[in-house]
């Protein structure tokens, strides 16, 4: 590998200057990106599985166990939105280690801070918006593919979570008239097989497109670094590890958004939930087909709103506007973020610049796990009932109770006093 095609005096590349060896370098990139796949997963598990988490239909750590697997084998059925990451939307030709560092950086904490307020915000327009941030603030607006992220990014982020509502507002108006002269109960015993199944569909297509974003954020890197050829494919251990780190973050739980998305939008039953996952599956599934970069968190949310709406339920339209604005926020917060990690980079200078940006990165996640823990949310309180915010712990036999009534569909609030978890304090925003 020909490391001097980064210092300063080769005329292809941006002037950055490299003290430390390049492969230390290019390693810490691509731990970076596997970092930010990591926090793609946990965050996204409400995705596929709030929904059959908040009806009873799979007991939450199942749940989420089963996600993970389904992550990992999507990882491997397309590679069309790592290519459109990698080629359309900055220009491979600009692209140096410390712009990806920089734009991971962004991603990373974008998704760590929504996920603590509980907010299912986009990794996908996250780590977009960290990457067009890093490249204007490392090479300005020239090197950004302005056409490839509007047509693949920003109108699909338009029509996307619409056309899925609509799709799962007719679904379940459909499945509920069907089935109105079946028993309750019976029919809640039939659909729960249909909403594993559209539940587990809709991991699979999570992985078909959320763990792309990584593997072309890697190729972009590995470009930069001299390692492969512009214009080459996502190479095999990428794609291994990438569909790992993806999965390894989804077991984790993520279980401040599963809770908004379950049980915050509105009460969802059985036929709801199997509407809104198999219309969640086929947008996202149609998506990665053509290669964009979906946000599926809009994609769920748009299918749980719309499934409300086809059953005439209350939808908690409140909590659905705080959404909203964090889906506007995101893509200018991100890449803000990102633009600030690029800073940093030039103002400590040098090759220093990326270890230093990565632990702050690292600082900040820890200080926001530690704030989580405050008013944790876990498997036994995360189908509690929507009170605004995050449940409060309960006793210990309350906890053991919470099992039981959670896999019968119902609600319940539980905390071990075992669990080191210090008294609740309250979350700093609510939806």
């Amino acid at each position: 590998m020909n490391w001097d095609h980064f210092r300063p005096e080769h005329p292809s590349r941006p002037c950055t200057l490299y003290t430390v060896d390049g492969t230390l370098i290019l390693a810490l990139v691509v731990a970076a990106a596997l970092a930010f796949d990591f926090t793609n997963g946990f965050h996204d598990t409400g995705n596929a599985m709030a929904a059959s988490i908040a009806t009873g239909a799979l007991k939450p750590r199942v749940a989420v166990l089963l996600s993970a697997a389904l992550n990992m084998v999507g990882a491997f059925l397309s590679l069309a939105v790592a290519a459109t990451i990698a080629k359309g939307i900055v220009d491979q030709g600009v692209v140096t280690l410390p712009l990806v560092v920089g734009a991971l950086a962004g991603a990373i904490v974008w998704n760590v801070v929504t996920w603590y307020l509980g907010l299912p915000s986009s990794s996908s327009h996250a780590l977009v918006g960290a990457l067009v941030g890093a490249t204007l603030a490392a090479v300005g607006t020239g090197g950004v593919v302005w056409s490839g992220l509007v047509q693949k990014v920003v109108v699909p982020a338009l029509l996307a979570p619409v056309i899925a509502g609509t799709v799962a507002a007719l679904s379940t108006a459909l499945v509920y008239r069907i089935t109105r002269r079946v028993p309750v109960d019976a029919r809640d015993k039939q659909l729960r097989w249909g909403q594993m199944a559209s539940a587990s569909m809709v991991s699979l297509a999570h992985g078909t497109n959320d763990a792309q974003k990584s593997m072309g954020i890697i190729l972009l890197a590995l470009v930069a670094g001299g390692a492969v050829p512009a214009g080459s494919d996502v190479p095999t251990w990428v794609v291994v590890s990438c569909a790992l780190a993806m999965a390894a973050g989804t077991a984790l739980g993520g279980w401040r958004v599963i809770r908004t998305l379950g049980k915050g939008l509105t009460d969802i039953q059985v036929p709801q939930g199997m509407a809104s996952d198999t219309s969640s599956a086929s947008v996202i599934l149609v998506s990665s087909a053509f290669g964009f970069p979906l946000s599926t968190t809009q994609v769920a949310t748009g299918s749980i709103l719309g499934s409300g709406v086809g059953r005439r339920e209350k939808v908690r339209w409140a909590v659905a506007g705080r959404m909203g604005v964090a889906w506007l926020v995101t893509l200018p917060a991100a890449a803000a973020f990102g633009a600030l990690a690029v800073g940093l980079e030039h103002v400590v200078g040098g090759d220093a610049g990326i270890p230093v940006v990565l632990g702050v990165v690292a600082a900040v996640c820890a200080v926001i796990w530690w704030l989580s823990r405050r008013a944790a949310v876990d498997a036994h309180n995360v189908t509690a009932d929507w009170d605004g915010g995050t449940p409060a712990p309960a006793t210990a036999g309350a906890r053991d109770a919470a099992g039981a009534v959670a896999a019968s569909g119902a609600t319940a609030t539980a905390r071990s006093a075992s669990d080191d978890v210090v008294p609740p304090a309250p979350t700093p925003v609510a939806v």
